[in-house]
């Protein structure tokens, strides 16, 4: 009886960790669950249809193509995110009608370890994966559109280009404080910093033309959010994906990794409260900056954090509420399509419809 409690317990805990879209299943009986371990070259699937069925296929179209020919009745195929291989299968099997979920890998380990699972293979972790789906929450799986995932793409290159140019210029501060550095070496890192910082603007300007191309009037409302700037509005963007796959801000406050993690058990644990930091920790850095502005600017904003110091809050911790506060006040502002304005609230609600109605509540104090 305890270990069916302790299970139920984690199954409510995991089904509201992740939400890529809109679409989802949940104890649907009339579906046959896939569970597929994916890896660069190989993909291993199992389902069970009153009798195991286990195979394997190489990770490219033909493959494909013969997986969609194998699957039974109702499919609904579930895999992890395994960095970048799981992508052209997810989108094959969506292009085709069948139901994708990708979950985040983490959710099936811990699955994995609460059925007290021995073995680790590709046909055991596919097993495991179907096994998952049978009592979890599905969410269907959608694709991002080209221009998004190219975005995505550049983004993820002006980090790595960023990095670089910091590790290199870090390298020669540390040379340099030697005392000795040989000069040939010197103008090659100068060079090599240089040619960084040109990619870097050059990144930084395709980033900012694709956005305004794709999102020009989005972008353009969540700059007139007092905290906002034209980096923050970029970076929420692209980071949520034009916000399309969340319905509440609060998932969104999940997704970034600013949701509040208590700690506590008993009587004698009580455990410090923190973010849980499992979301991106780029984004938060810039939020957090952003909150900085919006503390002195933003109404509401101003007002939250007065209102938690003077309960005795502690100055981070009210700046993470500010934060949070920006993410609804954005949230809001995509789903109504407005520009931010102090007296939203004000409103008359009878005049809005149901997403509008939300965005009000997300905005007021």
């Amino acid at each position: 009886m305890r270990h069916q409690s302790l299970f139920s317990v984690w199954i409510k805990q995991v089904k509201g960790c992740f939400r890529p879209s809109n679409h989802y299943t949940q104890g649907m009986t009339n579906h046959t669950f896939i569970g597929v371990d994916i890896s660069k070259a190989t993909f291993d699937f199992y389902f069970n249809d009153h009798n195991s069925n286990y195979g394997k296929l190489h990770n490219h179209q033909e493959g494909f193509e013969v997986f969609i020919n194998m699957l039974p009745q109702d499919p609904w195929v579930v895999m992890e995110a395994s960095g970048p291989y799981y992508y052209q299968l997810a989108c094959f099997l969506s292009q085709q009608g069948i139901p994708v979920s990708v979950v985040n890998p983490l959710v099936i380990k811990r699955f994995s370890q609460m059925k007290l699972q021995r073995t680790k293979s590709d046909k055991a972790d596919a097993r495991i994966i179907s096994e998952y789906a049978h009592i979890a929450t599905l969410r269907s799986w959608r694709p991002p559109s080209e221009d998004m995932h190219h975005l995505q793409q550049l983004f993820t290159t002006l980090e790595q280009v960023i990095k670089q140019r910091t590790a290199l210029g870090k390298q020669m501060m540390a040379f340099q404080a030697t005392g000795s550095v040989d000069e040939q070496l010197l103008r090659i890192n100068e060079t090599w910093i240089a040619q960084l910082e040109s990619t870097q603007k050059e990144l930084e300007k395709m980033i900012e033309e694709k956005v305004d191309k794709q999102s020009a009037s989005l972008r353009k409302n969540l700059q007139s959010i007092p905290g906002i700037g034209p980096k923050t509005s970029i970076l929420l963007i692209v980071s949520c994906k034009g916000f399309i796959p969340f319905q509440h801000y609060k998932q969104v406050i999940s997704y970034l990794g600013l949701a509040p993690r208590i700690y506590q058990s008993g009587t004698s644990v009580r455990g410090r409260a923190r973010i849980c930091k499992m979301g991106m920790g780029k984004v938060r850095a810039c939020l957090y900056m952003a909150a900085r502005s919006a503390r002195r600017h933003n109404t509401a904003c101003r007002r939250l954090y007065d209102r938690l110091r003077a309960k005795g809050k502690p100055h981070r911790v009210a700046m993470i509420a500010v934060a949070n506060k920006l993410i609804k006040q954005a949230f809001a502002i995509v789903k109504s399509g407005v520009k931010y304005q102090d007296d939203f609230g004000s409103f008359d609600s009878s005049k809005q419809n149901k997403i509008l109605t939300h965005s009000k509540t997300a905005l007021a104090v």
